[in-house]
Order: structure tokens, then sequence, then C-alpha cells
């Protein structure tokens, strides 16, 4: 076996385990809130590499207004799809909600498809400089922004859900929303604030990768789904499970790229997935207890 080889595999799934690792993390912010899963993830992350590449190469935006510009927007459109299609429904069910974010995931592709067609997009690096080495293999520096984005996310987070009352408040909003509303916590403005949250997010995400991974109207979907894979691999609702299961999608996909073939890196995951499920239902930090009670 090469070595140099392998490793570059590894670090190239480190890489692509992130993507899939923060849009994880994005599931599992409003499934903290509202036990519901958001189909439209994927297409806030669509949206984010696509905003930012109108602001940045067709406007002419410097490329760090253009980020803050893409992720204000991007965050807006989420905060607008809870109030205009969430927000207004009176005593949602957990089906009903699914039902609706997958209507969202449709809309906003139509629109994305209406506005920048079907051309794939690409962004140059953010600092264009020579790869670094490590062991004979190489990280490019755009590698190094989605490593350090992913990082600073899930602190920011852990430290949000852990030690502030707005972060135990969104969480007991899951658990039980009667006994939220009893103990005055604001269950709909809470929601609000996830689905900004999970935007911004799947906004950051998509700014980040879209230098790697070439960006177009369709590519959210893909993407939302080995999101939800890595979500459900490390436990709905487990920020840390999401990374670790992310980091085993991506390592593993690159290896099977590498050493059978690019074709059946998507079905790997997709098997490793189902593979999970019928043995350990909860994801890897999760449990079949949680889960269950949650569906109650």
């Amino acid at each position: 076996m090469n070595w140099q080889n392998f490793l570059q595999l590894v670090l190239s799934g480190i890489t692509i385990g992130s993507i899939y690792a923060f849009i994880g993390i994005g599931f599992n912010i409003i499934y903290n809130t509202t036990s519901i899963i958001n189909f439209a993830q994927g297409e806030f992350v669509m949206l984010g590499g696509l905003i930012l590449y109108s602001f940045h190469q067709s406007f002419h935006i410097p490329l760090i207004p253009a980020i803050l510009l893409t992720l204000i927007l991007v965050t807006l459109i989420g905060i607008g799809m809870e109030r205009l299609t969430l927000h207004p429904v009176k005593n949602p069910t957990v089906l009903n909600m699914i039902i609706i974010t997958i209507g969202c995931s449709i809309f906003l592709k139509g629109v994305a498809l209406s506005i920048w067609g079907r051309e794939v997009y690409h962004l140059p690096f953010f600092f264009p400089r020579p790869p670094f080495r490590i062991g004979g293999a190489s990280i490019t520096t755009q590698s190094l922004v989605v490593w350090v984005a992913l990082i600073i996310s899930s602190a920011f987070l852990y430290f949000f859900y852990r030690f502030t009352l707005l972060g135990k408040a969104m969480r007991a909003c899951s658990v039980n929303p009667v006994a939220a509303r009893l103990m005055g916590i604001k269950v709909k403005s809470l929601i609000t604030l996830s689905f900004a949250l999970a935007a911004f997010l799947g906004g950051l995400a998509g700014v980040t990768i879209t230098p790697i991974s070439l960006m177009d109207y369709q590519r959210g979907s893909l993407l939302a789904l080995k999101g939800f894979a890595a979500a459900v691999l490390g436990g709905l609702g487990k920020e840390f499970g999401a990374i670790l299961a992310g980091m085993a999608l991506g390592i593993t996909e690159s290896l099977v790229a590498g050493y059978i073939s690019s074709g059946y890196k998507d079905a790997v995951s997709l098997l490793i997935l189902l593979f999970i499920l019928f043995v350990r239902p909860g994801g890897i930090m999760g449990s079949k207890e949680e889960i269950s009670l949650r569906e109650l």
C-alpha cells in the first residue's frame, strides 16, 4: 500500500466529512428545538454558495463583505421560511412540519433554478496559496478554512446549548413544548431562532465549500442526504455525534473512491446508514430509548 496516497485520501475524506458534519449539525439545531427534520437544510447550503458567487463574482463585492452579506441573506431566508410556512400552522404535528420543509426545499430549488439556471458555479480559494505538505500529502488552504469554520461553529454551539439559558430553553422546547410554555418559554420564537441558526450554518457551509466542490441549483439535495446520514449516524440531536459520523462517512467515501471506484462512494454512505439503523437505531452517540421517547 502506498501510504502517501492513503494519507492523501484520508485528508481529503476529512474535508468531505467536515462538509457533511456542517450540514448534520444544521439538522440537529432544528431537531433539538422542534423534534423535526428540516429537509430544506441542503438548500441553505446551496444558496450560500450561489449567492456568494453572485455577490463576489457578478457584482464584484470584496470577499469579506460578500461573505457577510451572503450569511445575512441566507439567515433571513431561513427566518422567512419558518415565519411564512411553519409559524402560521395551528396545532402542528411533526409529520405536517416535515412535509412543509420538503415543500420549502422544492420551492427554494425552483427559485435557484430560475435565478442561476442549470450552470455549475465555482469560486476561487479564499487564500490562494500553495498547499501545505504533510507526510507527502497536500492540504489546500480552503480545506483549512472548512476545518476552522467547523471547529469554531461546533465550539460555539457546545457553549450555547450547555451554558446559556437560551440554549437550554431551546432544548426544552423539543423535549416537552407544553411544559416549556408553562414555564414561560416562548416556544415559537425559539423555533424561529433555531431556523435562523440552521440557515446561518448552512450558508456558512455553502460559502466555505463552494471553492472546493462546485455548486449548482440541485447540489443541495445530495448534500442534505449526506448531512442527514451524518446526523442520524451520530445520533439525532448530538452535535459531536454528527461531526464524528460525518468524518467517518467522508473518509470512507474517499477511500472507496480512491481504491475501488468513485461510482460507489454515494452507495457506500447509504449502505452504512442502513446498517447502523438496523444495528443501532439511535446512532453512534444516541440511544433507542431516547428516540422512542421523542416520538411519543
